[in-house]
């Protein structure tokens, strides 16, 4: 899930839709050698635990977690890092790292909660603490912030105006340009606003912003340093590869909904600390429903239950299967990952195939002292070659934060993470330091005495970092991501429609999983919590065929398209 600044989506209308027929709940055939359950719930992050946590509160309790770490958490995952004083080390995150904290309190016109957003959650309002409703589109809490409060979890502030920009001569002033991408993104953001309201064609980002005045030219690395910092930074991706209605609509509801602040968590217990302590709210100590250390192999589904086949040649047969694998992973399915028995359908493999998984790469170095100024927070690197070269550097030593570590770190993402993840630790280590001592010349930058980064890539649970909407995509294609086939249902930050990429956005589908699912097996239909939203019952829906913007008929002369591009195949 994205590390960094809290992003958000605007309101999506609801389309027509292929709906498969509602199913009560019943007990599926079990295969007589594996183990039963009701629910297997596959993945043990924020998605998974919270399923669980809905299966629990509609009281459901027959259920198994099948985890492939020996913890909880999963992409909020921490590192033991450098030294203190005492000899002990820092924890650092190398996944989600931001909270987006405080409640806005406003109300969103009901046209922006359609018939396909999704009930967030079925427990009362006072479980989820103060302004908080469970369901996007209303005064609302971010529920990461209402979780990092009631577990007390340290974080800090991020001040993103404390920063100075730097190029490879050392410290040179261009942050007036921040100022001029973010006037041309504001024109962007409500242009691309419109084009969703008027179901006009998607066009990338790149598009959007050279139409709103901001087309920098490839050799002006200053401005590419900072698009890499406003964009890139944010969505593991470039703008020519982001789609720009979803871009926006990405920018607007978390920022707009919850808050524009955002903390950095920095408490040694990790991230992952809060997932671990609401699933002590519905596990017990060595509870036999939860399997950590597992690795799932095979999935078999139908319309009558799911076989869960693992490494260690044991199995579960469930009459459902919430499936919370990262859209990484599911893109690696049947070959390095998990195999499904059948094959999952075209319009489910078409659908996973079309979604991009980023990577977001901490490169982190500690030092014997804090040679950077130590009052700021970010520092911005514009290489004179290379657009993304460690582009963004962050400082951990300052007060509130990791105060006297000396550490800080540079973040890659997209193409420089996978040449970074090919590269040894010593070739990145002295690649690193040849931009640090571009950025400071006046001062002797010394060897780190701890260096350390992730591969995020290569991790074979993971398959990248998050999650992202390339251009050309659709509503419909993205609820074909979520859509359940046969009882095997699915859950996580890439199934967020509107917050695709967040640990908030994780949290949601994983409840509204949980709970549709608990209904599924009391033959009921899942309560919707808006008067302008019907109850869920049976199946998610699916688009089965997905249709383009232009019918055959108008490949012709007058559109440029004068010859048939069908030509028959030849017999072997």
């Amino acid at each position: 899930m994205r590390p960094q600044r809290c992003t958000a989506l605007l309101p999506i209308a609801a389309l027509g839709i292929q709906s498969t027929s509602a199913r009560v709940g019943r007990l599926a055939p079990r295969d007589a050698a594996c183990r039963k359950t009701s629910v297997a719930i596959l993945g043990g992050g924020m998605a998974g635990v919270t399923a669980a946590q809905a299966l629990s509160n509609n009281s459901i309790t027959d259920f198994v977690i099948i985890e492939y770490n020996d913890r909880l958490g999963g992409r909020a995952t921490q590192a033991d890092f450098g030294k203190q004083d005492d000899g002990s080390p820092y924890v650092v995150e190398l996944g989600p790292n931001w909270v987006c904290i405080v409640a806005k309190h406003f109300r969103l016109p009901p046209w922006w909660w359609s018939p396909m957003g999704r009930r967030e959650t079925n427990r009362p309002e006072s479980d989820l603490g103060s302004g908080q409703s469970g369901r996007p589109g209303v005064s609302t809490e971010n529920p990461i912030w209402t979780l990092a409060k009631k577990h007390k979890l340290k974080n800090t502030p991020s001040n993103y105006s404390s920063i100075l920009t730097y190029d490879e001569n050392g410290h040179t002033d261009y942050s007036r340009m921040l100022d001029e991408y973010d006037a041309a993104w504001a024109k962007a953001s409500a242009r691309a606003g419109r084009m969703l309201a008027e179901n006009m064609q998607d066009e990338t980002a790149r598009a959007g912003l050279a139409l709103a005045g901001w087309n920098p030219r490839h050799g002006d690395m200053k401005r590419q340093a900072v698009e890499w910092w406003r964009w890139d930074w944010d969505a593991a991706l470039t703008p020519e590869e982001s789609s720009l209605i979803f871009g926006a609509a990405g920018d607007n509801l978390t920022f707009h909904q919850f808050s524009d602040q955002n903390n950095l968590v920095v408490d040694p217990r990790g991230y992952g600390h809060i997932v671990q302590e609401e699933s002590r709210t519905f596990l017990g100590a060595d509870d036999r429903r939860l399997l950590l250390g597992t690795r799932v192999t095979n999935i078999t589904y139908s319309d009558d239950g799911v076989t869960v086949h693992n490494a260690d040649g044991s199995c579960v047969s469930a009459a459902y299967a919430i499936c919370t694998f990262s859209l990484g992973v599911l893109q690696n399915a049947g070959a390095d990952a998990v195999a499904f028995r059948p094959e999952l359908p075209e319009w489910k493999r078409v659908a996973v195939q079309k979604f991009t998984m980023g990577t977001y790469t901490k490169v982190f170095l500690q030092f014997n002292e804090t040679f950077w100024p130590a009052d700021t927070q970010y520092f911005l690197y514009a290489s004179p070659t290379r657009r993304g070269h460690f582009p963004v550097w962050q400082s951990l030593s300052a007060d509130g934060f990791l105060p006297g570590s000396n550490i800080i770190f540079a973040t890659a993402v997209e193409q420089a993470s996978y040449r970074l993840e090919q590269q040894t630790d010593e070739q990145t280590k002295h690649e690193a330091l040849e931009v640090l001592r571009q950025m400071f010349p006046g001062v002797t930058v010394p060897e780190p005495l701890a260096f350390m980064y992730p591969r995020w890539t290569s991790t074979p649970w993971s398959y990248g970092s998050y999650s992202n909407w390339p251009v050309g995509t659709t509503l419909e294609m993205h609820q074909n991501l979520r859509a359940n086939t046969g009882r095997l249902w699915f859950a996580g930050e890439a199934t967020s429609a509107q917050y695709f990429g967040f640990l908030h956005g994780a949290w949601f589908e994983g409840m509204e999983a949980g709970s549709r699912v608990a209904a599924l097996l009391r033959g009921e239909c899942a309560d919707a919590h808006d008067a302008h939203d019907a109850p869920r019952c049976g199946d998610r829906p699916h688009y089965d065929p997905l249709h383009g913007t232009s019918p055959l008929e108008d490949y012709r002369a007058p559109n440029g398209w004068a010859a048939s591009s069908f030509y028959a195949s030849r017999p072997e």
